[in-house]
């Protein structure tokens, strides 16, 4: 099942800004841009909406972006922290492959996915056979 979230999605990479933590430091949030992103992707999710996969999954995904500067691997990241926010996702570190498109459509920029679980077995490999001892 194929659900469109209309609107521009907007990268995480280039979303977050510094600000004053009251305490002569600084934090880190997000950008208004990206907050009104969610809050609208939120709105719409609502095929996947509550699903809570917790199995491995496959994204697929047509990014519509409404012009050639926006990067699709920044998109990619949005769309995973939108669906775990929306319940869709248990954790998006299920998410064990991609299948990702970038189109161009100025005047309806959208994102089209779907969420296909993996039942099968899938072969994990450990990590501590790659680190230097």
């Amino acid at each position: 099942m194929v659900e469109v979230i209309h609107g521009q999605i907007v990268s995480k990479a280039n979303n977050y800004q510094a600000v004053p933590d009251g305490h002569g430091g600084s934090r880190i949030i997000k950008s208004a841009k990206l907050r009104a992103y969610e809050r609208s992707f939120d709105q719409q999710c609502k095929m996947y909406r509550g699903m809570g996969i917790s199995s491995p999954f496959r994204l697929n995904a047509v990014v519509w972006q409404s012009g050639c500067k926006y990067d699709l691997d920044n998109s990619l990241k949005t769309l995973l922290d939108c669906l775990q926010a929306a319940g869709a996702i248990a954790d998006d570190n299920l998410c064990v492959e991609i299948v990702a498109t970038k189109r161009i459509d100025e005047v309806d920029p959208r994102v089209e996915y779907s969420i296909e679980e993996i039942h099968k077995e899938i072969p994990m490999f450990d990590m501590r056979e790659f680190y230097v001892r």
